[in-house]
């Protein structure tokens, strides 16, 4: 992985482990939709990662680790959402026609590759997430994730007799509330109003706080109401944003190991200086004596990561006034990229001289994650009428 990845995503999921119930799974099967090809990297890769995300101080005892491809549950959760997707929702998906015109040297033209937000989507809602911690150019894939599960609650949430019980359940409010209720729930419908979906739901509260007989399942059941949906078989999950949302590569664009512009986590010292010095910088810089503007130089933006005040202070004089050359410039980020990976090598090489602990590690947590997607396609198959 590189320091995109690990400021985009990996610190932030160090965090979260001390937060929240936490699932984070190599996925492979995702590889596959643009290296289909390339089998033989796949093994490597795969713990590869997992070294990487050990040596970001991810903690198995906190968190689960797991490969993707070792639960058939995503494929089949793929298969049945795939059922009631429009088409036109994966053609939309913004980077689907981005990737397929910057990898022209690859052939996407392929169901996989189209259909490969849809796996996210599986993957994501099969653990029932609350949260997602994405960067901000993964925020489509998260929306996307949301509209399928409420179109698959509004398909298969719905009772046979829904509607009777819907009344049944609010012929229980008293008037006012039961009008204030509808009020909302229209207002929600016609226009997605976030307002009048939190004022529904606050109802709700309300009332399974007043009411005594008031059941969890009746506060589902008008949620699925209010929402024009049924009983929430699976989660509309939220993206959850961090901090730093993206680093650019060396050549000024999205920092990605498939445009080879990327600094990765664990490359040598050597290599890290080569490629920081070698970045693009702000083109109006021709010359050592021409002055330039940090905020179009993409080195600006490791310096916003890594710098403390005075030294972006010291980048901003003396790149305006060109009282510094732009190798001066990128020296500071690289003594500090250098100065964080140092205990990313420590964890790394403890992993990799006892590869067999990063196996148990992923094996331990694949079943962990198998309980949890079990109960969920049990739930997905009963809804769908499957569960014969």
């Amino acid at each position: 992985m590189h320091l995109g990845h690990y400021h985009g995503a990996l610190k932030n999921w160090v965090r979260l482990q001390h937060e929240h119930d936490c699932f984070f799974f190599v996925a492979d099967w995702h590889a596959l939709t643009t290296h289909y090809q390339d089998r033989e990297v796949i093994e490597r890769t795969v713990y590869d990662m997992v070294v990487d995300w050990l040596a970001a101080g991810l903690d198995p005892e906190l968190c689960t680790i797991f490969i993707q491809s070792r639960l058939p549950e995503h494929a089949e959760l793929f298969t049945l959402l795939a059922m009631g997707t429009p088409l036109g929702w994966l053609e939309r998906v913004p980077t689907y026609k981005d990737q397929i015109e910057k990898l022209k040297d690859r052939d996407l033209a392929t169901y996989g590759f189209l259909g490969y937000p849809l796996l996210q989507a599986a993957d994501i809602l099969i653990y029932k997430a609350t949260y997602v911690p994405v960067g901000e150019d993964q925020s489509s894939h998260v929306e996307l994730t949301r509209e399928v599960a409420r179109r698959f609650n509004h398909l298969y949430g719905r009772q046979a007799n829904f509607e009777a019980r819907v009344a049944e359940t609010l012929a229980r409010l008293p008037k006012d509330d039961q009008r204030y209720f509808d009020k909302q729930r229209k207002a929600f419908g016609e226009t997605g109003s976030a307002e009048a979906l939190a004022k529904g739901e606050a109802l709700l509260k309300r009332a399974a706080a007043a009411l005594p007989d008031w059941t969890a399942a009746d506060s589902e059941r008008l949620t699925g109401h209010l929402r024009g949906s049924g009983r929430a078989v699976l989660t509309e999950p939220q993206a959850l944003h961090t901090e730093v949302l993206r680093l650019p590569g060396t050549d000024g664009a999205k920092m990605s190991k498939s445009y080879g512009n990327a600094v990765l986590m664990r490359d040598e010292p050597a290599e890290v200086t080569k490629k920081i010095r070698g970045m693009v910088t702000d083109p109006a810089r021709a010359r050592r004596t021409d002055p330039g503007d940090p905020e179009k130089c993409p080195v600006w933006q490791f310096h916003k990561v890594y710098s403390d005040q005075p030294t972006r202070d010291w980048v901003v004089q003396g790149c305006k006034s060109a009282g510094i050359g732009c190798l001066e410039c990128k020296q500071p980020v690289i003594d500090a990229v250098l100065r964080e990976q140092q205990p990313w090598r420590e964890r790394a090489d403890a992993c990799l001289s006892d590869p067999k602990r990063v196996h148990w590690i992923v094996e331990m947590g694949t079943e962990r994650a198998r309980t949890a997607a079990r109960q969920t396609m049990k739930d997905v198959r009963e809804a769908m009428g499957l569960g014969y």
